[in-house]
């Protein structure tokens, strides 16, 4: 004959009596349902407290690197095609550094100024155009090259104008012409129009800083940066193209 297991049922009421007129000055003496409760509570807030003081720091962190990664990997490929093309790209520096060495051989240096200011002046003459103004101003020092403006103004019939302007852009050393104004020559009497043209322009020429002057300018600079610390250095001029 089988035998019947009873199985002890909870009853709910009697659970709940028990949190009945809880004493909290004394829990010890509490029932084992209320110290059940409050153990569970008690741990609950120690894990919430130590999430919040331990792991949510480490999941900012952990965040801030899973933010790093696309970056990181964005620079690893960059770096990689690098790696891959080194031999193009030192191919390709050795060919701007031969160009830049042949636009370096268009600035002059100190010593052959004189000689580029003859040129410019032959290169009028030679059109048939009279200086009535030649101007040098002060000499503007850039990073690596000087630069000095020449106020000029010649007269001259249009064509020859024309092609004194093409003749130092033709020059092989670098001369630009800036703010070019070209009117019209009347008489003395300033009744009737002579036929010429009269060209106001600023020349500038460029030449490359020795050794010296760079070390010089490069001094300058700093000092200049320490005594005005928010101070911000002024864009070198470009030259022609």
């Amino acid at each position: 004959m089988a035998t019947q297991v009873k199985i002890p049922t909870i009853e709910l009421s009697g659970v709940a009596d028990q949190f009945k007129n809880l004493d909290f000055k004394q829990p010890g003496q509490w029932r084992l349902a209320p110290k059940l409760a409050a153990w569970a509570f008690v741990t609950l807030l120690v894990l919430g407290v130590g999430y919040a003081a331990l792991l949510m720091s480490a999941h900012a962190d952990l965040d801030s690197e899973r933010n790093k990664e696309p970056v990181l990997k964005e620079e690893y490929r960059s770096k990689y095609a690098q790696a891959v093309n080194l031999a193009e790209l030192q191919k390709q520096k050795l060919q701007v550094e031969e160009y830049v060495t042949q636009l370096e051989k268009q600035l002059p240096g100190k010593a052959e100024m004189d000689a580029l200011l003859s040129d410019i002046n032959q290169a009028g003459l030679g059109r048939g155009l009279q200086f009535e103004l030649w101007r040098p101003g002060s000499v503007a020092v850039r990073d690596y090259y000087a630069e000095l403006p020449i106020t000029i103004r010649v007269t001259g019939k249009y064509h020859d104008i024309g092609a004194f302007a093409a003749d130092v852009a033709n020059l092989s050393r670098i001369v630009t012409l800036h703010d070019l104004v070209i009117t019209q020559q009347v008489s003395a009497d300033k009744k009737a129009e002579t036929g010429n043209l009269t060209m106001d322009a600023i020349a500038r020429t460029y030449r490359y800083l020795d050794p010296a002057e760079v070390a010089a300018s490069r001094a300058a600079a700093v000092k200049a940066k320490a005594a005005a610390p928010g101070a911000t250095a002024a864009p070198s001029a470009g030259v022609k193209k």
